[in-house]
């Protein structure tokens, strides 16, 4: 008698599909044991462990941030140059112009075909007759220079203000300035900071920045005024980089000489310009009453921003050689040298 048909995939009873089971139930274990102590392995290894999990402190597993990091936009001046040139003219254009012979030309430092930040003081919403803000003139001039005169492809202004950021270019004049001449204005937004990281700084090695106007630019140059500051004396060219900050930025306050110096560290302009048009001599940074200002006509540009606040601060707000003691901790960090004595050229 011939043996049933037994539906297909079904096997007879015995050894052999006995023996395939315990073989795969034996992987089985294996396997399961295998990820328990890795698992194990993961969890409870030592932090500095490779491969381990553990997590004591909470801070590995916050989600990592990339941070950036500014280039270095300096350009060495050419042979012969001095490291700061005064111009002196009652012409705003004229004057800025007259510094930048001394020091070699713009030409020399931005080149055509270049993308160029400039970063005045636009904080407050006052009229440019005050002196709080950067004079909208001598920022028309640069914009309307770096592109015609230096062919620039691109000219971009940009600041963090302390007040509202559009009635402070429009009140400041310098949004109107920036659309004569040529260049665009980049107004700070939730989505226009980024983490930077400063290596050497103690207050912001870490610390949040206005760094959308600042992707993709070969040259960065600061117009800043001279003025009065109720916390570090004076406010020129390294407090204006102040500007670029985002966060809680007031708390610096408390060690304003200290955040000052790290700014110095934070960027490294290719130009720093420091305009004496309106010169705020008292109650300063945020001035309001036309009595406090003084006609400076005058304007210095260098290349050791240092060296131009303080030329500045004793020749333009006339407050002597007792600099701020944030000058010397620039120095001291290697930013530059405050004494400007034999370094400057003047063309009246």
């Amino acid at each position: 008698m011939t043996d049933p048909v037994r539906p297909a995939g079904d096997q007879a009873p015995g050894r052999t599909r006995e023996a395939i089971t315990r073989r795969a139930f034996a992987k089985r274990v294996a396997g399961l044991a295998g990820l328990g102590a890795a698992a194990s392995y993961l969890a409870f290894a030592p932090e500095d462990w490779p491969l381990s999990m553990a997590d004591a402190t909470g801070l590995r597993s916050q989600p990592s941030v990339e941070l950036k990091r500014l280039g270095d936009y300096r350009v060495p001046k050419p042979d012969g140059a001095f490291d700061l040139g005064v111009g002196r003219d009652v012409d705003t254009a004229l004057r800025l112009r007259k510094a930048l012979d001394a020091i070699g030309g713009l030409a020399h430092y931005v080149q055509p075909g270049e993308i160029v930040l400039v970063k005045p003081n636009v904080a407050f919403d006052r009229s440019p007759i005050l002196g709080a803000t950067s004079n909208p003139e001598i920022v028309e001039a640069l914009v309307r220079a770096l592109l015609v005169d230096a062919r620039a492809a691109e000219v971009r202004v940009a600041d963090n203000p302390i007040e509202s950021p559009a009635d402070c270019f429009a009140k400041s004049g310098i949004a109107a300035a920036v659309e004569r001449a040529g260049g665009r204005v980049y107004l700070p937004d939730s989505n226009a900071f980024h983490e930077l990281y400063t290596p050497g700084a103690v207050l912001i090695e870490q610390w949040s920045c206005f760094y959308r106007p600042l992707r993709s630019v070969d040259k960065v140059i600061g117009v800043a005024p001279v003025k009065d500051h109720n916390l570090c004396g004076a406010s020129m060219g390294l407090k204006n980089w102040y500007g670029l900050l985002g966060g809680r930025r007031n708390q610096f306050h408390q060690d304003i000489h200290e955040i000052v110096s790290d700014l110095s560290l934070m960027m490294r302009p290719t130009l720093s310009i420091v305009d004496g048009g309106h010169i705020l001599t008292r109650n300063g940074p945020t001035g309001g009453d036309p009595s406090d200002v003084r006609e400076g006509q005058a304007v210095a540009v260098g290349v050791d921003p240092v060296a131009v606040d303080a030329w500045c601060y004793e020749n333009l707000l006339e407050r002597g050689r007792d600099y701020p003691r944030y000058l010397f901790m620039a120095e001291d960090k290697g930013s530059g040298r405050v004494d400007p004595a034999g370094r400057v050229k003047e063309i009246a």
